[in-house]
């Protein structure tokens, strides 16, 4: 296939973006399923660290590529270790253990929208009335989610709403953050692999002396399998998204966040058998409609893709 042919270019960018999207909604319910039976986050990030430091060290290693570092390295990498995973994945998780799959799907989706109401503040982005009512209508949803009686199965769980809404609201901190702070000669391939060797220095001690350790010698169970096959696609599909915003820039990149969502909500259904009130619903018709609005004019996404 000749991709220089801009059509061809066009369907490789959708289908890749539609692929990536569907295997990263996919680790939502796997993430439920890791939780399943009593495994506390720190033994889980720990080991996803892990995991993520084999699979994007395979890549590097195949790119011929040699670590620097330096002190100004070492901080930053430490940064998005503790800003982009031990901090989100560990209130990720422990919502993971009370909400729907669905639920984390919708609201995983209010990343754009925490992404630009902190961009506003850092002078980052410019104001849009259009963009303002995106986040509105997202926060919306979010209430949409935790307030009614009858949305969750559970009303009683309502609050780790909240504690989800953590998770985004960190990685849109470590989106702007990496947006200024990126240091010259680092690219995020290699920038998520030393913060996943930071964050295995990191997270050792802490699943240790919390007793949150997960021994790999005990036998195994689908949470387990669970735990491997989602730190797998997560690394697969970051380096994918990478990929993705190079080939069709970033304002098309970014649009991830509809499948990313869809299938999010759909595997939970098919592998999690769960089912939804008309309130949880309507949150995800919201927060769609929210990242509709808050994603850069037309003219911008027509130059990038």
């Amino acid at each position: 296939m000749n991709v220089e042919n801009p059509r061809n270019r066009n369907l490789i960018a959708w289908v890749a973006m539609l692929s990536i999207g569907l295997l990263w909604g996919s680790t939502i319910p796997m993430s439920k399923t890791a939780v399943s039976t009593g495994h506390q986050p720190f033994g889980l990030i720990f080991w996803q660290f892990v995991i993520g430091v084999i699979v994007l060290g395979i890549i590097l290693f195949a790119r011929g590529w040699r670590p620097k570092l330096n002190k100004e390295l070492i901080f930053f990498y430490a940064l998005i270790a503790v800003m982009g995973t031990i901090i989100p994945n560990g209130f990720s998780y422990l919502a993971a253990a009370q909400l729907p799959g669905g639920v984390l799907s919708i609201v995983i989706a209010t990343v754009p929208m925490f992404a630009l109401v902190i961009a506003l503040g850092l002078r980052l982005e410019s104001f849009s009335v259009k963009r303002l009512l995106g986040i509105l209508i997202g926060f919306a949803a979010m209430v949409m989610i935790a307030l009614p009686q009858t949305s969750l199965p559970e009303p009683e769980k309502a609050i780790f709403v909240l504690v989800a809404l953590i998770a985004p609201v960190f990685y849109a901190l470590e989106s702007n953050y990496i947006a200024v702070r990126t240091p010259a000669g680092t690219d995020a391939v290699s920038t998520l692999f030393m913060a996943s060797c930071v964050g295995v220095i990191i997270t050792a001690p802490l699943s240790l002396i919390s007793g949150q350790w997960i021994n790999p010698l005990l036998p195994w169970h689908l949470p387990e399998y669970a735990l491997i096959a989602t730190s797998v696609i997560h690394a697969i599909t970051y380096v994918g998204y990478i990929w993705l915003v190079g080939f069709g820039g970033a304002v098309f990149g970014v649009q991830v966040a509809y499948p990313v969502t869809i299938s999010g909500v759909l595997f939970s259904i098919l592998l999690l058998g769960e089912g939804y009130s008309i309130w949880i619903w309507g949150a995800l018709v919201l927060v769609i409609l929210g990242l509709v609005l808050v994603q850069p004019a037309l003219e911008n996404k027509e130059q990038a893709a």
